[in-house]
């Protein structure tokens, strides 16, 4: 288990915040042994919090060609038939999963491919798990063409916590399935929009692992 790059940065913040909180009780308060006993074990639970929160497991993946991964690890809260109105404008099946802050927040590449299409959405931050969520809060959408001309749309959505979304993909560059496509950080979702009559393998409720779990096949 290692950390994740993205998380270098929060990391080091987190933990500088939390020693300047620390030498200021010791130094401000009347009984600083009493009181610091407490101030560090929450300070480093909560740290804790933080390194679990970025961590990057090393995970052998799913590889198939016809096989769309989960991109995400998490609970699929969405699977039905929907229309795609940013890129495709067209009837979809929609399946989404949902990230809690416990989950690893690592986003994967889905299917082999190019990347046709990218685009980061300014929007609000309201829960990932709402419907409304796919089209109003802060987001990415990235399209990629499978070598058998199949297309499918992936969107990274932030949800309450989240406040920033991390996207590796570039137009015109090779989706390699398995590899890292980006990270969001503190709870979100990923929408996978696939082909009408695409057979689709998992439920709603149904909980999925980001590079393992097979969300369905494109036919």
């Amino acid at each position: 288990m290692t950390i994740h790059k993205e998380g270098f940065a929060t990391l080091a913040v987190v933990f500088l915040i939390l020693a300047v909180i620390n030498t200021g009780i010791y130094f401000l308060t009347e009984s600083p042994a009493s009181v610091l006993e407490w101030s560090v074990s929450l300070s480093i639970i909560l740290f804790f919090f933080f390194l679990a929160f970025f961590r990057s497991p090393k995970r052998e993946g799913y590889l198939q060609d016809d096989a769309v991964i989960s991109p995400a690890d998490g609970k699929v809260v969405v699977v039905e038939e929907t229309e795609e109105n940013e890129v495709l404008k067209e009837k979809c099946i929609q399946v989404s999963v949902f990230m809690s802050v416990f989950n690893v927040h690592i986003n994967w590449f889905p299917i082999n491919g190019v990347v046709k299409y990218f685009k980061h959405h300014n929007g609000r931050f309201q829960a990932a798990y709402l419907p409304k969520a796919s089209f109003e809060n802060e987001r990415t959408t990235v399209v990629l063409e499978s070598p058998k001309g199949k297309v499918i749309v992936v969107r990274q959505i932030a949800g309450a916590l989240a406040r920033r979304i991390v996207c590796y993909a570039e137009v015109g560059t090779e989706s390699i399935q398995g590899k890292q496509m980006g990270f969001i950080k503190f709870g979100s979702r990923v929408d996978v929009f696939f082909p009408l009559g695409s057979r689709i393998d998992v439920k709603p409720g149904q909980a999925v692992k980001g590079k393992q779990t097979i969300l369905g096949w494109l036919q």
